[in-house]
């Protein structure tokens, strides 16, 4: 199934990245399809359904440091997708139960940071952020995992 995410802005990174006003990015099951303008993805795909978001969207984040505390990993790993992130780094994944619940989750154990940025054909990992810094939605190898009620 594809699903275009629209927001008032989309980044390809955080850090130096030009906004696309107005953007949108395709996803096709776990994958980036294409990146653009609103307009321009619906003319090219007329028929995908369309999440439109407040605020900016861009990659997911990598959570650099200890995991939240909660009464399980798994919810401890649901902190994080809350977050707006979708990676944690392997040191901070110390537990056997804590890297289960990261796995049945799609997030992502790195040994170390690094860049996040959309790219076609990359895994479709998105966050969406508030003016205010707080995530809105969070999108983990395609799937929607986080929504701010």
């Amino acid at each position: 199934m594809r699903t275009l995410h629209a927001a008032d802005e989309v980044r390809y990174t955080w850090a130096t990245a030009e906004p696309i006003k107005g953007g949108a990015v395709l996803v096709e099951q776990n994958r980036i399809a294409a990146v653009g303008t609103l307009a321009e993805l619906r003319e090219r795909f007329p028929d995908v359904r369309v999440r439109t978001w407040p605020g900016v969207l861009g990659p997911a984040r990598i959570h650099e440091g200890p995991l939240p505390d909660a009464p399980s990993p798994r919810e401890r790993i649901h902190a994080v997708l809350r977050s707006g992130a979708v990676a944690i780094l392997e040191e901070y994944a110390d537990t056997p139960e804590l890297r289960a619940a990261a796995e049945r989750n799609d997030v992502v154990v790195l040994p170390r940071a690094q860049w996040t940025l959309l790219r076609q054909t990359g895994r479709a990992d998105l966050a969406v952020f508030a003016e205010t810094g707080e995530c809105i939605a969070t999108v983990c190898a395609g799937r929607l995992v986080h929504r701010r009620r």
